[in-house]
């Protein structure tokens, strides 16, 4: 998998997570445990997001 393709699948992810999230705060009977998790979840797949730029940069 090409670094661009990675890059477009972790993005793809952190929507994916967003709208869960959303989707979770909308319902008030989700459990806070659960919010923490996907809010956990979508900052990793941002920093992946982030380090996977940052070497792409580094190699142009």
């Amino acid at each position: 998998m090409t670094i661009q393709a990675h890059l477009v699948e972790l993005e793809r992810k952190h929507k994916l997570l967003e709208n869960e999230l959303h989707e979770a705060l909308v319902h008030l009977s989700t459990d806070d445990l659960q919010i923490v998790e996907l809010k956990r979840r979508k900052l990793m797949v941002k920093d992946q997001i982030e380090r996977l730029k940052q070497s792409g940069d580094t190699l142009h």
